[in-house]
């Protein structure tokens, strides 16, 4: 009988967790910016989606590290924008790769991510040199800065992978 509950449990537990991974909610966007990940039709403007909500992130984290009012939950507030920030940037990567895997056209995408992740990993490394309250966020951003490098070299390695076929000679 403990067997049969035990199976029954797992059985159980195992499907609850089966969601396929576009239906899940990703807890760092909005319903607005869920809604535009969810219609954009092609995997380039995804990625380029999730890098503006990346940057968005970004933005807010600054506003909230150089605002005069401080609390009790500030530092909370700041570490949930920094990992809100991941996600996003982690997201743009996974659909770097999955594009590849895919064969679809993501040039644009895989260019705004070498932009966009080169300013970002500017702004992160800046703030590991003089951030203000640094110890309060220090673990998440060291992520932060990790996270945004394996997105660059995701990025990279899709953009060796996307490079145009040699340019072929006529004899003379």
């Amino acid at each position: 009988m403990k067997r049969i509950l035990l199976w029954s449990f797992l059985i159980l537990f195992g499907a609850a967790n089966l969601q396929p991974v576009a239906t899940q909610k990703r807890d760092y966007l909005t319903a607005p910016e869920a809604d535009k990940i969810r219609d954009a039709e092609t995997t380039d403007l995804r990625i380029k989606l999730f890098l503006e909500f990346a940057e968005d992130r970004l933005k807010k984290f600054d506003y909230e590290l150089h605002r005069g009012h401080h609390d009790r939950r500030r530092a909370e507030r700041l570490n949930a924008l920094l990992n809100a920030y991941v996600g996003c940037v982690d997201d743009a990567a996974e659909l770097i790769d999955l594009g590849r895997e895919k064969q679809e056209e993501i040039r644009s995408g895989i260019q705004r991510m070498k932009t966009k992740a080169t300013e970002f990993l500017a702004y992160l490394k800046s703030l590991l040199e003089k951030g203000p309250e640094l110890e309060s966020y220090r673990e998440t951003l060291e992520d932060a800065i990790l996270g945004t490098e394996d997105a660059l070299a995701e990025a990279r390695k899709a953009e060796e992978e996307y490079a145009p076929p040699p340019v072929r000679r006529r004899p003379s």
